[in-house]
Formats: structure tokens, C-alpha cells, sequence
């Protein structure tokens, strides 16, 4: 029996060395992800892994910009596997439209754009020109469970 060949997105995180996790479980009253036409919203994700936040504190006050960038690199992966769970294969992804990005900080700390750019730039590894996309981020006091960082995604999808 021959085995499955790996579409290109797959093919792109075994290339980069990433093993999408399982998909986290809500925490509240909400779902993780809703399609609605050809888009894909996923539901803001933190820096979770193997079921506890990764990355904890604010930036600014702690947390350096290069522990950020990975938490926000690890947030998107923790999107992706959103996007995989309710879409079966992230090869119907056609483009990344929107990354919306929450920076956990103290009141001085100005470079929310530099932390979000973790994940900005893990979209553009795995999707490639498609995964440029529109983005917000935002500096907060403080997010559910303590996380230095929130990213949440819409995609179009096929």
C-alpha cells in the first residue's frame, strides 16, 4: 500500500521542523475556529504547549523581544493547528488575510510590531507570498492564563 505524499503545506513545516500539536480545547464560551464562505477565523492562540502556556509574563517588564518573537511564532503554529483540526489538510488554505496579535506589556514597551513579527513571519515560511496578509497588534496588560502573547488568523480557504 503506498504511502500518503505530504501536500506542500505539510511538506513546508517538515522542511522548517514543526510538528503541529494537538489542537487546544477551548477555555471559555466560544469554538476555536468558524469557516463562513470561502474564510477561515480561528479563535486568538496562545503560546500553549503540551498543554501549558509556554511563555508567561509581559513584554517590557521580563519577557525579552526574542522570547516574544517565539511565543508569537508558537501561537501561530498552535493557529495552524486550529486551521488542520477543522479543515482536514491546511493545503485548502489559499492565503493568510489577517493576523490580529495581542502583546501582553508593561505601559513603556513600544515594539509590539518586532514581537508580532514571529508569527508574521511564520505565516510567510509556511505559506510563501500567500502568506502575506493584513495585521493588528496590539500591546494589553494582560491575557488569559498569563500568556506574553495571543495571535488569532483569518484565512481564505478553497
Amino acid at each position: 500500500m503506498a504511502q500518503a505524499v505530504p501536500g506542500p503545506v505539510a511538506a513546508r513545516l517538515k522542511d522548517l521542523g514543526v510538528t503541529l500539536p494537538e489542537a487546544a480545547k477551548p477555555i471559555a464560551n466560544y469554538v476555536p475556529a468558524v469557516i463562513t464562505g470561502d474564510l477561515l477565523f480561528v479563535s486568538g492562540q496562545v503560546p500553549m504547549r503540551e498543554g501549558k502556556i509556554a511563555y508567561t509574563g509581559k513584554l517590557g517588564a521580563g519577557v525579552p523581544i526574542e522570547m516574544g518573537q517565539q511565543a508569537a511564532q508558537l501561537c501561530f503554529i498552535n493557529v495552524l493547528a486550529q486551521a488542520e483540526a477543522i479543515l482536514g489538510n491546511l493545503d485548502r488554505i489559499v492565503r493568510v488575510v489577517r493576523l490580529g496579535g495581542f502583546i501582553a506589556a508593561g505601559p513603556e514597551f513600544t515594539q509590539h510590531a518586532q514581537v508580532m513579527n514571529g508569527a508574521s513571519d511564520m505565516a510567510v515560511a509556511v505559506f510563501d507570498e500567500a502568506g502575506r496578509h493584513a495585521r493588528t497588534t496590539i500591546g494589553v496588560p494582560s491575557l488569559p492564563g498569563d500568556a506574553a502573547v495571543e495571535v488569532e488568523a483569518v484565512f481564505e480557504i478553497a
